[in-house]
């Protein structure tokens, strides 16, 4: 785009109330995030379905621990119907490409599936340290990062909270996101689960914490962690 071009765009955004910067970022991206597509084909309305019927009778993780977190019963691993997020900020500390010129935009949920005796985040992961979300506030928390100049949502221990992260989607799209999600999980999830996240999440990071069961059922109660992972 010329310069001329360039100060016309600037003013329409102005005169729509838009951020500047979120919309250059937005086009520095390139390709939109797959989930966009999926939400206007439908198909994202169908996943966020299938993901909540996994949390009657809890089935989510490899666990399937059966508590009924529609009914906000806590599950093994200690959450209800609603997502807790214990931090979200720009993440410096990742890998190289993760963080790129805008930092990661880094999610950290609270509690997890895992009962790692060594875990560096034990207040969130153990303890559950954090603040009650439902869609809109999850929404709002992903549009925050954007604004911020996050070049990706990195979804930090999430996988229990699938269901809730797939409803704050539509609402962040349509408040416009556009950042390319990671899930950074610590590699103990059910195949239903990665099924459903297909087309939505861009890059996976997941742990490979263990090559013996002995050790996996000992400091992480999780004896089919290997078999799993």
């Amino acid at each position: 785009m010329n310069e001329k071009g360039d100060l016309v765009y600037y003013s329409l955004a102005l005169s729509y109330g838009f951020r500047l910067s979120m919309m250059m970022h937005s086009r520095r991206q390139g390709p939109l995030p797959g989930y966009i597509s999926l939400h206007r084909q439908g198909i994202l309305a169908q996943r966020i379905e299938e993901a909540i019927s996994l949390l009657e009778w809890c089935h989510l993780c490899p666990r399937a621990c059966g508590a009924h977190r529609l009914r906000n019963q806590p599950g093994f691993c200690g959450a209800g119907r609603w997502a807790k997020v214990a931090s979200a900020n720009l993440h410096w500390g990742e890998e190289p490409p993760l963080v790129g010129e805008g930092g990661s935009g880094t999610i950290f949920f609270s509690h997890c599936s895992l009962r790692c005796c060594f875990c560096q985040n034990y207040p969130l992961s153990h303890l559950g340290n954090g603040r009650m979300m439902d869609a809109a506030g999850l929404a709002r928390v992903m549009l925050g990062l954007q604004e911020r100049g996050a070049i990706n949502l990195n979804l930090v221990t999430a996988s229990h909270y699938l269901p809730q992260i797939l409803e704050a989607l539509p609402l962040a799209i349509e408040g416009g996101l556009r950042l390319p999600l990671v899930h950074n999980c610590g590699g103990y999830e059910s195949e239903e689960s990665l099924r459903l996240l297909e087309g939505i999440v861009d890059i996976y990071l997941p742990d490979a914490k263990y090559g013996e069961v002995r050790w996996a059922r000992l400091y992480s109660q999780a004896p089919d962690y290997v078999e799993v992972n």
